[in-house]
């Protein structure tokens, strides 16, 4: 899709493609209203800016709409929406082998158990060894630090599947 495409989408239809970028409600409010846009950059600094006002709320809201890192198995059920995106986001973890993915889902429970919300991160470009080093270095954060860490990881996927969309 084109930025004029996008541009020209009805409301329904721009919160569809929206919603597959970021499953934040909030986020997705606040972007219809910045339509139309002149380029690539302004989407992406507005986009930016809109989430960095949402709340920790919105933030936790927009992590649901992710699959675990390392959970290949649930990819296509319960994302089909972004499917696509996030098999290619999360290429590398369906090459590696099962004492990392076995790693990586301890990780992931006690990163939720702890947290109470999924382990977010970009993982465009890494491999499950790295995604499971960098799991396993934010468990100890504090809940403070670790949902900004969270947040400006979804901002980075939110940045890349708004290019994603205007690449389809």
């Amino acid at each position: 899709m084109t930025l004029t495409e996008l541009n020209q989408l009805d409301k329904p239809m721009l919160k569809e493609a929206l919603t597959k970028c970021c499953g934040a409600k909030r986020w997705v409010e606040k972007m219809i209203h910045i339509f139309p846009t002149i380029d690539l950059l302004s989407l992406l600094d507005k986009s930016e800016r809109i989430w960095h006002q949402c709340t920790e709320d919105d933030w936790k809201e927009a992590f649901i709409h992710h699959p675990k890192i390392g959970d290949v198995s649930t990819l296509k059920e319960k994302f089909a929406s972004t499917s696509k995106w996030a098999e290619g986001e999360q290429a590398a973890v369906q090459q590696t082998s099962t004492e990392v993915l076995e790693a990586l889902a301890e990780a992931n429970r006690l990163y939720a158990e702890k947290f109470g919300y999924i382990f977010i991160v970009c993982a465009t470009g890494k491999s499950a060894e790295e995604m499971l080093a960098l799991l396993q270095a934010r468990l100890p954060n504090k809940s403070e630090d670790e949902i900004k860490i969270a947040m400006e990881e979804q901002n980075k996927i939110t940045q890349l599947r708004l290019q994603k969309l205007l690449a389809s």
